[in-house]
C-alpha cells in the first residue's frame, strides 16, 4: 500500500547576517520535509519574497535592517498562508508581545535555536503557537503581575469553564490531540470549544488566542516552574 507523501515546509530566511543564513540554511535543509526557498536580509526584501515565494513559513529575524517588526505586520497584512517564526537574540518582554500582536505565530531565541528551531517550524507549520520556556516565563510575568495589581482585567469570565480549559491549554502549547488527552475529550470537541472562544472574543488566529489567555491571566504561578 502506497504511503501518504509528506507534505514538505518551505521555509523563508530573513535575516541580515549571511553567516547566520547559511548555517540556518544548512540545518534546515538536512531535514528530508523542510525546503529552504528563499532568503532575505532586510524587512522589505522579506516582505517581497514573501509575496513571490509564499513559504509555509517566514522564519524572520526582529533587527533587520527596515525592521523586523514591521516586516512581520506587512506579510501578516498580506493575507498569505505564510506563518511567521521570529528567531533573534531579544528575550525581554517589550519584544515578546508585539511579535504576537504583529501576527507571529512563534519565537525562538537564537541561543536555544539549535535545539529549539526544528521543532517550532513544524508547530507552527501546524497552525500551533511555538513560545520557548524563556519567553513564555517572561510574558506570563509580566502579565501575572499587572492582572495582581489591577492593572490588566481578568476577562475569564467571558468563557465557559470548558472554554477556559481549552484556551489555557492552547496558550501553554498543547496541541489538539494533548489537550483532548488531559480533558478526556475527543480533538474534534477540543477544536469546537476553541473555535467557539476564539468566536466570542473575536479573536482571529492562535496567537491571538495566546495573547487573550496571557491578558486574561488565564494562567498560573504554576506556569513558571
Amino acid at each position: 500500500m502506497t504511503q501518504p507523501e509528506t507534505l514538505t515546509i518551505r521555509v523563508l530566511l530573513a535575516d541580515d547576517h549571511g553567516i547566520v543564513r547559511a548555517g540556518l540554511r544548512a540545518l534546515l535543509e538536512a531535514q528530508a520535509d523542510i525546503e529552504v526557498v528563499a532568503e532575505a536580509e532586510s524587512g522589505p526584501e522579506a516582505i517581497l519574497a514573501a509575496r513571490e515565494h509564499e513559504p509555509t513559513v517566514v522564519v524572520a529575524d526582529l533587527s533587520m535592517p527596515g525592521g523586523g517588526l514591521e516586516a512581520i505586520r506587512e506579510i501578516t497584512a498580506l493575507q498569505l498562508t505564510s506563518r511567521i517564526l521570529v528567531l533573534t537574540v531579544h528575550a525581554e518582554e517589550r519584544y515578546l508581545l508585539p511579535v504576537l500582536q504583529a501576527g507571529g505565530s512563534g519565537y525562538v531565541r537564537k541561543s536555544s535555536a539549535h535545539t529549539d528551531l526544528l521543532d517550532a517550524i513544524r508547530t507552527v507549520a501546524r497552525g500551533e503557537v511555538f513560545l520557548d520556556p524563556a519567553a513564555t516565563k517572561t510574558l506570563l510575568r509580566g502579565y501575572l503581575g499587572r492582572v495582581k495589581t489591577g492593572d490588566e482585567l481578568d476577562l475569564g469570565e467571558v468563557l465557559s469553564d470548558r472554554e477556559r480549559e481549552v484556551v489555557k491549554l492552547t496558550a501553554e502549547g498543547y496541541t489538539a490531540q494533548q489537550a483532548a488527552d488531559i480533558l478526556s475529550l475527543s480533538p474534534k470537541t477540543v477544536e469546537t470549544y476553541r473555535h467557539r472562544a476564539m468566536q466570542k472574543l473575536g479573536l482571529a488566529n492562535r496567537a491571538e488566542l495566546v495573547h487573550y489567555a496571557l491578558r486574561a491571566g488565564l494562567l498560573t504561578e504554576d506556569n513558571l516552574q
